[in-house]
């Protein structure tokens, strides 16, 4: 099964790179995108849920990584959320 990685930018200007198992991230974001992160969010719950669905009808369990990403990319969220403003830059993929 094709993963992938894809780097963000956060609203401080902190970076981090993330994991998926399958390559439907690039169905949802694209490389110099710019969004808000309520949009952000909502966007990555259903790509990182499908990741981890396509690993499941693969393999017979569901992708724990890409569980581990998605919870660690909603609790970094968590201290945005007081920001009305704040966005998430895609900045690529690898």
């Amino acid at each position: 099964m094709p993963e992938m990685t894809f780097r963000i930018l956060w609203p401080d200007a902190s970076e981090s790179n993330n994991y998926s198992p399958s390559l439907v991230i690039a169905d949802y974001f694209a490389p110099g995108e710019d969004i808000s992160l309520a949009e952000f969010l909502t966007k990555i719950r259903a790509a990182m849920t499908i990741a981890s669905d396509r690993v499941k009808a693969k393999y017979g369990f569901s992708c724990s990584r890409a569980q581990a990403t998605l919870a660690a990319i909603e609790s970094r969220a968590a201290s945005f959320t007081a920001q009305p403003d704040a966005r998430i830059k895609i900045l690529e993929f690898s």
